[in-house]
């Protein structure tokens, strides 16, 4: 058998980017040949990816990435299963590459998106290799793309588990910046710039339920009718951008602070990190503990 070298184990960790222990085994079980090594390492880091995948990842980044001229921005979600791995630097490289290929090759779906080269692998073949090399399911969970009829301005909060991307008009940057940070500071989140964009099934259900609660009340159709009506308005007040009350100074609406500006605003997108997930309920320390055969 060949002897493994530290030059041959470091050639096999830059071609895979697996651990350098598992270059070692492979370069071993390939009796130094280098080709071999990697096509064992290859199909272990594949199984590992497929074990992984059935795991429950609901923490992660969001990362943005807006385009030299301003006006062409991404939003993408990637998961993984800790908060641990979420602040990995190699992770949070891999998603703010999806985010910048996103804006700058316009993928149609997940699919597009996965075969897309990135550093000399496809983006595919990134997420599986780091998957084998952290040994956590990651996911690309989401993303979406932004072509500004004004300029975009982007906001990440809470350890990249928030992000924002805002279409506005007029105004400064400062402007832009304070709604992008509206966005993701206001309670309840908007869904919509108006009451106008809100999706119709939601709004139907909505009125849905409020007029079974105004039922309850035995009061006369008219009355009812009314209360439905002014549960709806509170509503869309309540989850629409122009309607919301501006975090940094609640005295005036965000609508009254664009007309302020002389500004409008065309659109946002919103992610939240693990949004709509189920979280997994396990203990990770004590999962990790037993696997090395100790208790936690």
């Amino acid at each position: 058998m060949a002897e493994i070298t530290a030059g041959m184990v470091k050639a096999l960790r830059e071609k895979t980017d697996a651990p350098m222990m598992e270059c070692k085994k492979a370069l071993a079980e390939a009796g130094g040949d280098l080709g071999k090594a990697e096509e064992i390492l290859r199909i272990k880091l594949g199984n590992r990816a497929s074990k992984a995948a059935s795991r429950i990842a609901a923490e992660g980044v969001v990362a943005a990435h807006i385009a030299a001229d301003g006006r062409t921005g991404a939003l993408v979600e990637v998961n993984c299963e800790t908060d641990f791995v979420a602040k990995n630097p190699e992770f949070m490289a891999l998603a703010a590459a999806v985010a910048e290929l996103v804006a700058s090759r316009n993928p149609r779906d997940m699919a597009a998106l996965s075969q897309l080269a990135l550093g000399g692998r496809t983006v595919e073949e990134a997420r599986t290799a780091l998957v084998g090399k952290i040994n956590e399911n990651i996911a690309i969970r989401r993303f979406t793309r932004l072509s500004a009829r004004g300029k975009l301005a982007v906001y990440i909060h809470g350890g990249a588990r928030i992000g924002v991307l805002v279409d506005y008009t007029g105004g400064d940057e400062q402007l832009g910046k304070d709604l992008a940070m509206h966005v993701a500071g206001a309670s309840p989140r908007p869904i919509a710039v108006s009451k106008e964009q809100v999706a119709a099934d939601l709004v139907k259900k909505e009125r849905d339920i409020a007029a079974a609660k105004a039922a309850e009340s035995g009061k006369p159709a008219n009355i009812v009718e009314k209360m439905v009506e002014g549960s709806v308005q509170k509503f869309l007040k309540e989850v629409t951008l122009l309607a919301q009350p501006f975090v940094k100074d609640d005295k005036q609406s965000i609508g009254e602070l664009l007309k302020s500006k002389g500004a409008s605003v065309a659109g946002f997108a919103l992610y939240v990190v693990g949004e709509g997930l189920e979280k997994r309920k396990d203990d990770f320390v004590s999962e990790v503990m037993a696997q090395v055969g100790q208790s936690a």
